[in-house]
């Protein structure tokens, strides 16, 4: 491809550029996500802690926020692979094989799949893979300090701990359950078996397959 006199190399050399430009926006928008989510629930639980008598049930909103901010980084996520699966693409296969001819490619069919990737791109992450990544890496430890915190903050309020996460009106014994199903959902999401994205450094997949899905 380089030697071709239809300058296609050229061409190539130019997209690659582009790629690695849209894959790093995306990154960025994926920290910026993560900034937010942190900043957020940060002012929330200082909000929680300023006196005795904000409501338990403030620490409550934060997990829901925490749990909006997972949706939107798992979405943001799917959108960044498209790019990184790209880069990846042409790295392995392209520039490798330019710098050590002796190695050969990763993978033989990449260019009729990259051809095909621009022909009608689409999403290859699935959403539930997407989200037990984000969750792995960022929010299941940021959900659960959210959930300790509660608790201690039950712990902490006059009289047994279930009929203390009462919120207005509705028993308490709904709360603890209701939070219970939904951090049981969470961590058998973050627990799904391949769920996990790939990365650069995994040896185990070719990372060159636009189709690792």
């Amino acid at each position: 491809m380089v030697d071709d006199s239809s300058g296609l190399g050229s061409v190539v050399a130019h997209l690659y550029r582009g790629e690695v430009d849209r894959a790093v926006n995306w990154r960025g928008r994926l920290d910026s996500t993560t900034n937010w989510a942190v900043t957020i629930i940060g002012a929330i639980l200082a909000y929680a802690f300023s006196s005795d008598e904000v409501a338990h049930s403030i620490i409550l909103v934060a997990m829901v926020i925490g749990t909006v901010f997972l949706w939107i980084e798992a979405r943001r996520f799917q959108h960044y692979d498209i790019w990184r699966s790209r880069v990846r693409s042409m790295q392995e296969n392209l520039f490798a094989e330019a710098l050590d001819p002796s190695q050969g490619v990763e993978q033989r069919d990449w260019r009729r799949q990259l051809s095909e990737d621009y022909r009608r791109p689409a999403t290859k992450m699935p959403l539930h893979s997407a989200l037990a990544h984000r969750l792995r890496r960022v929010y299941l430890p940021l959900l659960l300090g959210l959930l300790l915190v509660w608790l201690f903050r039950l712990h902490g309020a006059d009289g047994p701990l279930v009929p203390a996460a009462s919120v207005s009106g509705t028993p308490g014994w709904i709360v603890v359950a209701a939070v219970g199903v939904a951090y049981a959902a969470l961590l058998a999401l973050a627990l799904v078996p391949d769920a996990d994205a790939p990365t650069e450094t995994d040896g185990d997949l070719d990372r060159g397959d636009l189709d690792h899905d």
